[in-house]
């Protein structure tokens, strides 16, 4: 039932196209190149593809919400993919999204941190702001939609080369192969070539939909 009511929409197969049709799974032209659902509106998270806190994040209404928050990680991990996912901030929500990080630690350090971080930060540090790679790489500003509103976000991890588009708009394009922090902390886990991809809740109810990934590695 609550996959009727859920409200998902696919993103178009370009990079930095916007959302797309409406559908009840991921669109066909998405599974045909081999995306894989993690979430489309289903009364639990399933264990075969999550693990982690994966009790910080219930699903209400047909949507990932984070209450408690933590790590909810892929299950499986991952060197080369694309990360869909649509998201929708409350006012001054913050959350992650965590790439190549292991199971333990801090994904940020351990692994990549992509901010998911409401404009209302106007104090926030360039590398803090929505879409950047934390503490290493800024992004641009100016493709969120007001909190309360849905929002679209792919994340394209090929070898050092780290794609963000949120919106249609492409945010982050960054090589990281000779990139180093620019806050005053070490990253160990900058370089991994693999690792698992999820969410990095601090207690804010950011809600999350139409999760899905698609493994590039040969």
């Amino acid at each position: 039932m609550k996959k009727m009511i859920a409200f998902l929409a696919c993103a178009a197969l370009a990079l930095g196209a916007a959302c797309a049709v409406a559908s009840e799974n991921t669109c066909a032209e998405e599974k045909a190149e081999g995306f894989v659902e993690l979430f489309a509106g289903e009364d639990a998270l399933s264990t075969d593809l999550w693990t982690g806190d994966i009790d910080g994040y219930p699903i209400e209404d047909g949507l990932i919400v984070c209450r408690k928050g933590g790590k909810l990680l892929t299950k499986d991990e991952y060197s080369d993919f694309v990360f869909r996912f649509e998201f929708k901030l409350p006012p001054r929500g913050n959350n992650g999204v965590g790439i190549r990080c292991p199971i333990e630690g801090d994904a940020a350090y351990q692994g990549m941190e992509i901010q998911i971080l409401s404009d209302a930060y106007t104090e926030a540090q360039p590398w803090q702001k929505h879409g950047s790679i934390y503490g290493v790489v800024p992004a641009k500003t100016g493709a969120l939609k007001p909190d309360g509103e849905w929002n679209c976000e792919e994340i394209r991890a090929v070898g050092p080369k780290i794609t963000v588009t949120v919106n249609g708009q492409v945010i982050v394009d960054a090589d990281i192969t000779e990139v180093k922090p620019i806050h005053d902390a070490e990253h160990p886990g900058l370089h991994n070539k693999t690792g698992h991809i999820g969410f990095l809740g601090h207690g804010d109810p950011v809600m999350f939909r139409n999760v899905r990934v698609k493994s590039l590695a040969e």
